[in-house]
């Protein structure tokens, strides 16, 4: 409870979580509000919003509804972004669990094997995995939480490091129990706070990847996402600017919902700030 108060308290944090039950809203209410395809054609091509009562955010270039694929969007959007972050969070935990718990030459191997991954950039990564096994939704998603999961691990790494030799830790060993039991029912959940915190971070840049890829027209062109229209409206930029720029301001407010509420949970979860 009292971290819910201090949640509660920042101003910055109640900003980010109104925008986000917004979008969360937007996506649960998109086949109430918009039952037909998203996809489907809908009217006159580039009708500029407010022109047509029908279309209140314009149609694009193929003549689909605008509002129709943002609200639609924000469902593939969110999806993309718990999902990936997910796999990366889980895969990220599993390894800097076992290095930070274990030390020595497990350690070692595993953080080479997470250097490696942090040699090239996520993106770059994430066009090679992409290039490979192709450009469907469920492929760029788990592509996305694959590239994603090298600074969870460091993370995760970092707080059982300071955790394992705790009195508490020393007390399970006493008591004869195994290691997977002592990383996994007791290490791991005083470990979570920050790697929850974290994941926040996690989604807001797996929602920016998807968007990217997107733009360059290298996701699945089938699903109605905010990136697919940015990447359509590339080439009416100069003259239908507002093709691009809306769903560009819906991924902007989805981001920036997402990195209040991860910067709220930190300040609630924080002791330190929680006491000031």
């Amino acid at each position: 409870m009292r971290a819910i108060r201090a949640y509660l308290r920042g101003p910055a944090a109640m900003i980010g979580l109104v925008l986000l039950l917004a979008v969360i809203a937007m996506a649960l209410s998109a086949d109430w509000a918009y039952p037909r395809d998203p996809l489907s054609l809908a009217g006159r091509p580039l009708q500029w919003p407010g022109a047509n009562p029908r279309f209140l955010l314009g149609t694009d270039n193929s003549g689909r509804d605008i509002a129709a694929q943002i609200f639609h969007g924000a469902r593939i959007s969110l999806l993309i972004g718990l999902v990936a972050t997910g796999i990366a969070i889980l895969i990220g935990i599993v390894v800097g669990a076992l290095a930070g718990y274990h030390g020595g030459w497990v350690d070692d191997v595993l953080m080479r094997v997470t250097e490696a991954f942090q040699t090239l950039p996520n993106f770059l990564l994430l066009l090679v995995l992409v290039a490979v096994f192709g450009s469907d939704i469920t492929t760029v998603t788990v592509a996305i939480g694959v590239v994603s999961w090298p600074a969870p691990a460091r993370l995760t790494r970092a707080e059982f490091l300071s955790l394992r030799s705790r009195e508490f830790v020393e007390a399970c060993r006493t008591l004869g129990m195994g290691d997977m039991r002592i990383i996994f029912r007791e290490i791991l959940p005083n470990a979570l706070p920050p790697i929850i915190v974290y994941a926040s971070v996690v989604m807001a840049v797996a929602i920016l990847l998807e968007s990217a890829l997107a733009f360059l027209r290298l996701s699945d062109p089938n699903v109605a996402s905010w990136g697919n229209l940015i990447g359509l409206g590339r080439d009416v930029l100069r003259t239908q600017w507002y093709v691009s720029a809306i769903p560009g301001v819906a991924i902007l407010a989805t981001v920036l919902a997402v990195s209040l509420v991860g910067q709220g949970l930190n300040d609630a979860l924080n002791p330190r700030l929680r006491g000031r």
